[in-house]
């Protein structure tokens, strides 16, 4: 059983059907449709934060020229996606999975769920969640003082009204991360006002709509290899970045205080607003297609105002410094509630399994957990770069389960225990908010979990699917 049918676990179901062929297999999704994130988020602009041949299957190329791709393009290439690969066919939507338990004694899981409501128990060999690692039902939501008092709308960009009307409206955005910067520059057009406010920087770096080689590519080579070239070169380059990034972190910041220096109207405060007291890469970077972000600000259709919230009042809000912001709408944009498999709960034999006490084995299983697999992109490049080098992974050792008759396959520590890691390697209070709600890594393999395509991909063609691994 897949449970997500999203980029993950759509992906998840090609790679085992690919290795296994006569595997039986569901999906069972929580939403009515596919798209997972891309079916969730419906804010003004929603776009991919990564460029999308990286964000797209290897599998399936991606037919479209920008670099960047809409929320609805990538929902609809999924869509597409499962009913050319047919995968649609087994799906099962409007299953909300809330727990699950293993039993050694016959090794299976017992899944609990939600079907339309109504509790519905299934039964697999093998789970495998695809569900991400945020929680859809809530987005993180701080409380602000005097919030009661206004007279205007709140909103968070995960639950975004579709009748929500800004037309000559005054916007406060609170938060400076990837949904602040991709709301900003699509309202600001009709807004009246639209205003970033956020406490710290963030560090932004401009990625062209459209790429000249992209195109030149995609004329001359057939699609799949195109769609290859173009995949390995943009991962290639990204990793290349964030290395150069960390290696060396002063000629970092001071390349992209130049881009914003270069991009924002002459005499722009860049060092209060654009630069973050973090190194870039401690925190994701927040792509803008072609600096619209920068424009925004530049031709005055956008303003950033750094600084702490006091209050809210009945028409916006006071800043600590005593600047008061105009509102009708105030955008909370304040991230993500991270929860390990959806939010379901697990056990083996009826003992809870705790995320936060568990090792993740090469990123996608749980020490003494048996028969389950979760899936997790990077975080410092696309997501689905991570999620397809793990699908392979279970795929093949579904393979070598079946071809050896075992029923059971669990990782577990063996000789002195890791050293105890973060599983997300990122300072952003997302991440630290979720605190031991996430499974550890270690620091010797197959314990460590490294953001590094390159160094996974060349693992990939050569561990050993036994190593610190039992069958029965």
């Amino acid at each position: 059983m897949i449970v997500g049918a999203g980029l993950s676990g759509i992906d998840a179901a090609y790679r085992l059907r690919e290795r296994n062929p006569d595997l039986d297999y569901r999906i069972v999704e929580r939403r009515s449709r596919i798209g997972g994130t891309w079916d969730l988020f419906r804010y003004p602009g929603v776009r991919s934060d990564s460029d999308i041949f990286t964000l797209s299957f290897p599998w399936n190329p991606w037919r479209g020229q920008r670099t960047v791709a809409r929320g609805d393009e990538i929902r609809e290439y999924l869509e597409r996606t499962a009913e050319e690969f047919g995968i649609a066919e087994r799906i099962t939507f409007d299953v909300d999975v809330t727990g699950a338990d293993f039993d050694s004694a016959t090794d299976l899981w017992t899944v609990d769920a939600l079907v339309d409501g109504e509790p519905t128990t299934f039964v697999t060999r093998f789970l495998y969640m695809c569900t991400g690692y945020y929680r859809y039902e809530a987005g993180y939501r701080p409380e602000f003082p005097g919030e009661k008092d206004f007279r205007g709308t709140f909103v968070h960009p995960q639950f975004w009204p579709e009748d929500l009307d800004y037309e000559g409206k005054d916007v406060v955005v609170i938060g400076s991360g990837a949904t602040a910067v991709t709301l900003i520059p699509s309202m600001a057009p009709r807004a009246g006002s639209v205003t970033m406010l956020q406490r710290s920087p963030t560090y932004m770096f401009p990625l062209p709509w459209e790429d000249p080689m992209t195109k030149l590519l995609q004329r001359a080579l057939p699609a799949q290899v195109s769609h290859t070239v173009i995949r390995w070169r943009n991962a290639v380059s990204t990793m290349l970045m964030f290395l150069f990034c960390r290696a060396f972190p002063k000629l970092s910041r001071r390349l992209l205080r130049r881009i914003a220096i270069a991009m924002l109207p002459k005499g722009f405060d860049v060092d209060t607003h654009f630069k973050p007291r973090y190194e870039p890469w401690d925190q994701r970077l927040c792509v803008i297609p072609d600096g619209d972000f920068y424009t925004a600000i530049k031709d005055g259709d956008a303003d950033v105002a750094t600084d702490t919230i006091a209050r809210i009042t009945e028409t916006g809000v006071e800043l600590d410094s005593g600047r008061h912001l105009p509102a009708d709408i105030i955008v909370t944009a304040t991230g993500l509630d991270l929860v390990s498999f959806g939010g379901a709960s697990l056990s083996v034999d009826g003992e809870t399994v705790e995320p936060g006490e568990k090792y993740a084995y090469r990123g996608y299983m749980l020490d003494d957990v048996p028969n389950l697999a979760w899936s997790v992109g990077y975080t410092n490049a696309s997501w689905t770069l991570r999620v397809d080098l793990t699908s392979q992974a279970v795929a093949e050792l579904i393979e070598y389960m079946r071809r050896g008759g075992h029923t059971r396959a669990v990782p577990s520590l063996r000789g002195a225990r890791p050293e105890a890691h973060a599983l997300l390697e990122l300072d952003a209070g997302y991440v630290k908010r979720a605190g031991s709600r996430l499974p550890k890594a270690g620091d010797r393999a197959p314990w460590q979990v490294r953001h590094n395509l390159l160094l996974d991909a060349w693992d990939a063609r050569r561990y050993d699917v036994t190593e610190e691994m039992s069958f029965s």
